[in-house]
């Protein structure tokens, strides 16, 4: 490839980029990366029903993944890159538009009327509640900055740890609402800018978008409340 080449396709990225279409689709595709992550990632946590040695086994394995072509954890670190990558280009994306839309209409409506539906006027909130929750989680779970009882190699032992103080519940079952709400507008928004069109399959996204936004939230929640019944221990 030419450098001729390398500039003219940098220089399409940059027009794509700066326009609302391209700024929509960035939103769109890391808006699917991070919803594939947390369907595998509720499936994992579901494990921890089958008890200590199953789910310590799980991430284990997860760490041994592609091994010998990689190295020991570094798959988790791939996917951890990705997935940082699309938590930046959405929130940005997010921002960006946000702002370009209040450009758009500098003054306000005359007669103020809810325009759209709870899930979409708290999308920007949720994310914020999202990306801090973010934050918490890694210094939770992954590294055990501020699990009361962390230890490495025992991922079992710090979810019943994290979930058997008041706050670590509080904070997660806000998060994992917030998560609801966001994949009901988010996946809809996603599959629209991608090209599904509103005239046939809008009742069939919108029902998807609901149903999985319910298992999402249910799924996750199932391990705090499980740990705060006895049901895990």
């Amino acid at each position: 490839m030419t450098l001729a080449t390398r500039a003219e396709r940098a220089g399409t990225a940059r027009v794509i980029w700066r326009s609302t279409v391209g700024k929509k689709a960035v939103m769109a595709v890391s808006g699917l990366v991070m919803l594939l992550y947390l369907v595998v990632h509720m499936l994992g946590n579901l494990k921890v029903f089958f008890g200590p040695e199953e789910f310590n086994g799980y991430a284990r394995w997860l760490r041994t993944l592609g091994e010998p072509a990689l190295h020991h954890g570094w798959f988790l670190w791939l996917v951890r890159v990705v997935l940082l990558g699309s938590v930046v280009a959405h929130g940005v994306s997010a921002y960006q538009l946000s702002r370009r839309d209040r450009a758009a209409r500098p003054i306000g409506y005359a007669h103020r009327r809810r325009r759209s539906s709870y899930a979409v006027r708290t999308m920007r909130w949720g994310g914020v509640i999202l990306a801090l929750f973010i934050v918490w989680h890694v210094l939770d779970l992954t590294t055990g900055t501020v699990n009361p009882r962390g230890e490495a190699g025992r991922p079992y032992e710090n979810v019943l740890a994290t979930f058997g103080t008041w706050y670590g519940n509080v904070i997660y079952v806000v998060a994992m609402l917030a998560v609801g709400l966001h994949v009901r507008h988010g996946l809809r928004s996603a599959a629209l800018t991608l090209g599904v069109t509103r005239t046939g399959p809008d009742r069939t996204l919108r029902a998807l978008a609901n149903g999985l936004a319910l298992v999402l939230t249910a799924g996750f929640l199932a391990v705090p409340l499980s740990v705060m019944t006895g049901v895990v221990s």
